[in-house]
């Protein structure tokens, strides 16, 4: 498996992974060609020199999953760097196959090259295998997350 970052030219199979699961399906507008604020979007994460869009190609180096890494400085932990971890997913037919394992070592391994205390994610407690698989590498359940979504 590669890993490599993504490029603009991967972005309507990411964007289509990410709409191709029970939550994604309600809230991404997957169509050909994608909306503009895809593209937008995916402009802003690739300038970012804090953000990683990732993904991960098989050995016909057709892409086969995608994750999205996010270092933040803060000062707390004496300045130190936290990473975080969103938007991972792997194509359907590739399920079962240990991808999601070889993805979160290579995530773990990149957050510490990056100086990272700590690689944190959220989940939906609607997920309770992705919660379990996540148990798997030690992430605890160690904060209860809060959101506040707005209309658009």
């Amino acid at each position: 498996m590669i890993f490599r970052e993504a490029t603009q030219e991967d972005l309507l199979t990411i964007v289509q992974m990410i709409a191709n699961d029970d939550l994604g399906k309600t809230r991404e507008n997957f169509q050909t060609p994608l909306p503009s604020e895809y593209v937008d979007a995916f402009r802003a994460i690739y300038s970012d020199p804090n953000q990683e869009l990732i993904v991960i190609e098989d050995t016909n180096y057709q892409v086969i999953g995608t994750l999205q890494l996010t270092f933040i400085q803060y000062l707390t932990y004496q300045g130190g760097i936290r990473a975080q971890i969103e938007a991972v997913r792997i194509r359907n037919d590739q399920r079962g196959k240990g991808i999601g394992k070889k993805m979160f070592t290579w995530a773990i391994e990149r957050a510490k090259q990056k100086g990272a205390h700590v690689l944190q994610l959220t989940t939906d407690k609607k997920r309770p295998e992705a919660i379990k698989f996540y148990k798997k590498f030690g992430f605890k359940d160690s904060h209860e997350g809060m959101k506040l979504h707005f209309s658009v």
